[in-house]
């Protein structure tokens, strides 16, 4: 019988409390799920996105649960934008120690052949996956390494990162790729400061930007019977590797690109 108390002890390591998480891409649907998630656990956040209302939406969801949140609007591919946004959430909670990069996607509106693959679109998607994933961190980063009291980043990349896929996909699964070269890089050269950099790689999502695709149900049988737990991901599947990576539980991981995949990466 586990002596009284023991568990609440063990449990405490997943705790944010006392911590300040910017969730870029906090808005959407998977950012949300993730920021609100934190909030539950102790963090105050910041939640920040190109347009303000669905953040406001997020904050005042957390407000309303009794946690601290702010809404920030800040296009994340603009390094102006990222850096106002960082201290921004200086400003208002004193610090910046997590960092999550919910921005991406686009694959489903820019499919073309590898061959023909458009400059426009493949510019678009590496601007949307990997330019608002680089910028918001850098500024973080920076304020964390001068603070020096260590943090976290958890980044957003797909199985798309690891596995093709013979549906025109080409600039995403590059940007994807990055997404986790760079988690992997920057949990290298960031340890030093004790910074931990990790990735969730996760397959379809049900989400609004996928809701089309999903909603043809051949290509959501298609999707299913590849995953041997026979369904599509939520967003709250993504919720407790989140806190995971980003608490003191995984105090020794760093460099790490977990599936949350329903076991499609197995069987490939």
């Amino acid at each position: 019988m586990a002596l009284e108390g023991s568990t609440m002890g063990q449990l405490d390591i997943f705790s944010l409390d006392g911590r300040v998480v910017l969730v870029s891409g906090g808005g959407g649907a998977i950012g949300s799920a993730i920021a609100e998630a934190m909030a539950g656990v102790g963090a105050r956040v910041a939640v920040a996105g190109r347009t303000l209302e669905p953040c406001q939406a997020t904050a005042e969801r957390i407000n309303a649960a009794g946690s601290e949140g702010l809404a920030l609007a800040g296009d994340m591919t603009s390094e102006a934008d990222a850096d106002r946004v960082v201290a921004e959430t200086i400003a208002r909670f004193g610090a910046v120690d997590i960092v999550v990069n919910a921005i991406g996607g686009g694959a489903g509106k820019a499919l073309h052949p590898a061959e023909a693959y458009p400059r426009s679109d493949w510019d678009w998607i590496m601007e949307l996956n990997v330019r608002s994933t680089v910028l918001p961190t850098q500024a973080a980063i920076r304020a964390m390494i001068e603070r020096g009291a260590g943090g976290a980043v958890l980044n957003l990349s797909s199985v798309r990162a690891n596995l093709g896929i013979n549906a025109g996909y080409s600039a995403y699964v590059a940007a994807k790729g990055a997404i986790s070269a760079l988690t992997r890089q920057w949990a290298t050269e960031w340890a030093r400061h004790g910074i931990r950099v990790n990735a969730i790689m996760p397959t379809f999502v049900d989400t609004p930007q996928v809701a089309t695709l999903l909603a043809d149900p051949a290509f959501k049988a298609g999707i299913v019977n590849r995953i041997p737990l026979a369904r599509v991901g939520e967003t709250n599947d993504l919720v407790g590797p989140a806190i995971f990576l980003c608490s003191d539980a995984a105090s020794f991981v760093t460099g790490q690109i977990l599936g949350i995949d329903g076991g499609l990466t197995a069987t490939q």
